[in-house]
């Protein structure tokens, strides 16, 4: 295995490992926030009950932003350095240029996650008050 297979095989990592990062960022804040509005906070309430990993996630919730948003910059600083190159190899340059749109697809997804997420947590509120009146 080349070098360049391995740093994509690498770069595919931090891209998942990212998705998850923001993924629960979405699980801990967005979520409850949103059937709470929609008038659900009984499930919101039972999900808080019943899953205990969210009680943990939601008493941590300002570290678990910072170490997404750090995982998110390590991800796009990884995606998007210069310097980064693809096989010579035909075959394994397609493979190469694939996992690299998939690896932004992710990255912007994961983005868009953690976007949503911190809106929702810490944003809310200030825009409701501050457009709500």
């Amino acid at each position: 295995m080349n070098m360049a297979s391995k740093t994509g095989t690498r770069t595919s990592r931090w891209g998942w490992l990212t998705l998850f990062a923001s993924t629960t960022t979405l699980f801990c804040c967005a979520l409850p926030i949103l059937l709470v509005t929609l008038g659900l906070g009984a499930v919101s309430a039972a999900m808080f009950a019943n899953v205990p990993f969210l009680k943990f996630l939601a008493r941590h919730e300002p570290w678990l932003f910072l170490f997404s948003f750090c995982m998110l910059a390590i991800s796009t600083w990884s995606v998007y350095r210069s310097g980064r190159t693809c096989p010579v190899d035909p075959i394994l340059a397609a493979q190469c240029a694939k996992a690299d749109r998939w690896n932004k697809r992710v990255l912007k997804f994961s983005i868009a996650i953690w976007c949503i997420g911190f809106t929702a947590a810490y944003l809310s509120v200030p825009l409701l008050n501050l457009f709500g009146g």
